[in-house]
């Protein structure tokens, strides 16, 4: 009896950390869609780095499954540091997309008959990537094959994945060639977040980013760019809100509010990859975070 009893204790002090991530914000990339290095660039932001900068995502772990927010085209890796940072989520309990651009929804093809062959995976999207994922190849054969399950979801209408855990689309301003564009409000048992790795401009958006940012622990938001005249091409053409801009709404605020704030989506010509940076450590010692791989927030 007391053998039993000796093995019980063993296993509840064994799995107390894992219990623990029963609710777990994970950060599973940074960058923006074509990741780092990125194709071509043969610049030190590219050549002088360790190892790849995957493309941005979340990951939130609960007990024994996960929830992953866009899939990527490093979906693979991905889930891997979520299983392997988390030894007991082994089930993908949803995947959540923000839009049809490539960085952001085309990791669900290693879900599909030649790769991981999944059954019946929920996907949350929006009524125009719902279309577009049910008349093109091939993301088509993948609600055929019932690799995954579209689940249709509307803007600020809360989802509830359980009492735990609840989701609400938020419809952002983006270039939305096949789709919309969101961002989530992450509400978990204590502690919420909102993603928002794609926006045009915050004042083109119907909401006010300093009063979400307030209303939330945790904020991961476009980072895509830290100023104007960072890429050799006119920025107009892919509009995403300054790093700087962002700070320049913020300048205000005090630090217990600029702390909430990581940003995401970096793209490699973006001088906050390095965390050197002097421009980067300004901005951390006035409060302000740039996401890292691996980083785990608790939300219970």
């Amino acid at each position: 009896m007391k053998k039993i009893i000796y093995l019980l204790v063993y296993l509840f002090i064994f799995l107390l950390p894992f219990t623990n991530q029963a609710q777990t914000l994970m950060v599973l990339g940074t960058a923006q869609d074509g990741g780092r290095p990125h194709l071509g660039c043969t610049k030190p932001c590219c050549k002088n780095i360790n190892s790849p900068d995957f493309v941005a995502s979340l990951g939130v772990v609960q007990k024994d499954s996960f929830y992953l927010f866009d899939a990527t085209p490093h979906i693979i890796s991905q889930i891997n540091l979520i299983q392997k940072n988390n030894l007991i989520a082994k089930k993908i309990a949803g995947i959540f997309l923000t839009h049809a651009h490539i960085g952001h929804y085309t990791g669900l093809m290693y879900l599909g008959k030649e790769a991981l062959n999944t059954k019946n995976i929920p996907v949350y999207c929006m009524p125009r990537l719902e279309d577009f994922l049910n008349k093109n190849g091939p993301w088509g054969q993948l609600v055929s094959l019932k690799n995954i399950d579209i689940k249709p979801i509307q803007n600020n209408q809360l989802i509830e994945l359980n009492k735990e855990l609840k989701i609400i689309p938020i419809k952002v301003p983006h270039r939305d060639e096949y789709s919309e564009t969101v961002g989530y409000k992450i509400i978990g048992n204590k502690k919420t977040a909102i993603f928002i790795p794609d926006i045009d401009k915050w004042k083109l958006w119907d909401k006010n980013i300093i009063e979400e940012v307030k209303k939330v622990d945790y904020a991961f938001i476009d980072g895509t760019f830290f100023e104007e005249g960072e890429i050799n091409r006119p920025m107009q053409e892919v509009p995403h809100p300054f790093i700087s801009e962002t700070v320049d709404l913020f300048k205000k605020e005090n630090k217990w509010t600029k702390n909430k704030i990581y940003f995401i989506h970096l793209n490699h010509t973006n001088p906050a990859n390095n965390p050197t940076d002097a421009k980067r450590k300004l901005l951390e010692k006035q409060g302000y975070h740039f996401a890292k791989i691996g980083d785990q927030f608790k939300l219970f």
